[in-house]
């Protein structure tokens, strides 16, 4: 069904493409969005690349990790090095850009619609750049929260001012004992980022699922926009666009493939009726040349 030969596509088709996303937006009640860590990688943050590679370059000597994912986990000796390389890595993947042009440049095409945003990044780009964070779901966790490191109780607490102590205070790939992080009640903390059985959903969490499901359900006998961006295997245990909620189904549509793909679909009265897609390749074409 897809084909692995890159293509030319010429600049008058990406006019059409254009045009004809913005005519589905037009004519759609609802849009949906499922987003995954490709989006934010053809936004500009790439967990592997020169960005990466400058600002870790130290943890890169000294310990050989290759990408931010994977530094996650690795078994440091010590929790002051542990925590070195975390506020490192929130700061670089959280706070230090800001909103990207790409998610600004998304926003404003469904900023009149009724819409509402799946997705398993973790990164906060969707709030930063405005989108109505009551009609964002991040299923995954956020960068910007620790959680009790054993998962009870269900609170989160905001990192980012031990992120702004701890940030100069690195030394030897180490911070001081400390600015170790820890609960008010001095308990060991972790990232609210999905891992394992530990991980927190807390009152937010479970208010999001739950407009979601409202949400999929007030929209699904009508004219529904999916527009998936960014999707891939990374955690295929929680698609960013799981299309259904309690008793209510929209109609699958073809088999995910790669991250890199773009993929609009529309329905309506829970028929299909309609579907666009097109592989984008790392070297050929990019999502935030193809979005108006």
């Amino acid at each position: 069904m897809f084909s692995s030969t890159k293509t030319s596509i010429s600049t008058g088709n990406f006019s059409e493409r254009k045009e004809w996303l913005r005519e589905q937006i037009a004519q759609a009640d609802y849009v949906l969005i499922g987003a995954g860590a490709g989006l934010t990688t053809a936004a500009g943050i790439d967990y592997a690349g020169e960005d990466f590679r400058r600002e870790f370059r130290e943890w890169i000597d000294r310990y050989g990790i290759t990408d931010l994912y994977s530094a996650g986990f690795y078994p440091f000796k010590t929790e002051r090095e542990r925590w070195a390389l975390w506020a490192k890595h929130i700061w670089f993947s959280r706070y230090r850009t800001g909103a990207l042009p790409l998610y600004k440049r998304l926003l404003k095409l469904v900023d009149d619609k009724d819409y509402f945003v799946i997705t398993t990044n973790v990164d906060g780009q969707f709030e930063m750049a405005g989108f109505d964070v009551e009609r964002i779901f991040a299923t995954q966790g956020d960068y910007s929260f620790f959680q009790p490191a054993s998962g009870s109780p269900k609170e989160l607490y905001y990192n980012k001012e031990w992120v702004e102590r701890a940030l100069p205070a690195i030394h030897d790939c180490r911070i001081p004992t400390e600015l170790i992080p820890h609960t008010p009640n001095g308990a060991p903390v972790s990232m609210n980022l999905r891992c394992d059985d530990t991980f927190v959903e807390d009152s937010h969490w479970h208010r999001q699922a739950k407009r979601y499901n409202d949400f999929v359900c007030k929209a699904s006998d009508k004219s529904l926009l999916l527009l998936e961006f960014g999707v891939g295997f990374n955690t295929p245990g929680h698609h960013p666009l799981p299309l259904r909620a309690d008793g209510c189904t929209i109609p699958r549509r073809h088999p995910r493939t790669f991250q890199s793909r773009l993929s609009a679909t529309i329905f309506t009265r829970n028929q299909k009726l309609r579907r666009y897609h097109r592989r984008h390749y790392k070297n050929n074409l990019r999502l935030d040349s193809f979005l108006p």
